[in-house]
């Protein structure tokens, strides 16, 4: 699997599995089911409410649409970089920097898509994502963005070891004013919301780390999870 390490603004490597073509592909199928439905079931209701007029099918119009034309930019803006099809996927759109994209971003990834899968059928996306080794289709590439697996790996854990501290520097000098059974708290639920892709807990658990230490900063919750407990461990053993 082709994966990125990027270098955040705090100086932290991390590692991403890039999300292959064809989950991509299936989140993109998914989500026109999705259109698809809305639009089937926009029509079902027209239609037993024997709305024939011209208003009613300028109505109709509109309300398929807007849909079809906002879908994505209002999802991944609204969702954190996840459409319905990507979130059954577990892929989400990340800056090449490991941080969220900026609404700014967003939108050159959706200006682009017309390019990028409206033409020749989603062949111009396919070929820009097979070649570049970086999941990155011509929206991606204009905005510094790509799509990778959210899904925890199974070799990963947010419990640093000793030998990987070894001439750590801490990013979050904060991190010491967490106690140690905060510490092991932090921890256990992080490593079961992990495992059962709990991204809501993840992210109320980045919050509260966030509020109780001050700390203020962009990068996604596992990646400050992990970063603040090997932060915390690297100071306990000074």
């Amino acid at each position: 699997m082709a994966s990125i390490r990027v270098q955040t603004a705090q100086n932290v490597s991390l590692e991403y599995e890039v999300a292959s073509l064809g989950d991509r592909i299936v989140a993109a199928i998914l989500d026109n089911l999705v259109l698809g439905a809305w639009v089937a079931a926009l029509a079902v209701l027209f239609a037993m409410g024997k709305l024939n007029s011209t208003a009613s099918m300028v109505t109709l119009g509109v309300l398929a649409g807007v849909p079809y034309v906002f879908y994505h930019l209002a999802c991944e803006v609204f969702f954190n970089g996840q459409s319905i099809g990507k979130k059954a996927r577990d892929i989400r759109v990340m800056r090449l920097d490991g941080t969220a994209p900026s609404l700014g971003d967003y939108l050159l990834r959706w200006l682009l898509r017309i390019v990028d899968t409206g033409l020749m059928g989603g062949l111009v996306a396919i070929i820009t994502i097979a070649a570049n080794g970086r999941g990155q289709r011509l929206g991606d590439l204009a905005a510094g963005t790509t799509v990778v697996k959210v899904r925890p790996q199974a070799s990963s854990t947010l419990a640093p070891t000793l030998s990987s501290l070894a001439g750590y520097q801490p990013v979050f000098p904060q991190a010491a004013l967490l106690a140690d059974h905060d510490v092991a708290l932090i921890r256990q639920l992080a490593n079961q919301a992990s495992a059962r892709n709990n991204y809501e807990l993840l992210n109320e658990l980045a919050n509260k780390v966030k509020e109780i230490t001050g700390i203020q900063t962009d990068l996604q919750d596992v990646p400050f999870l992990q970063t603040v407990l090997r932060d915390h461990a690297h100071l306990a053993h000074q």
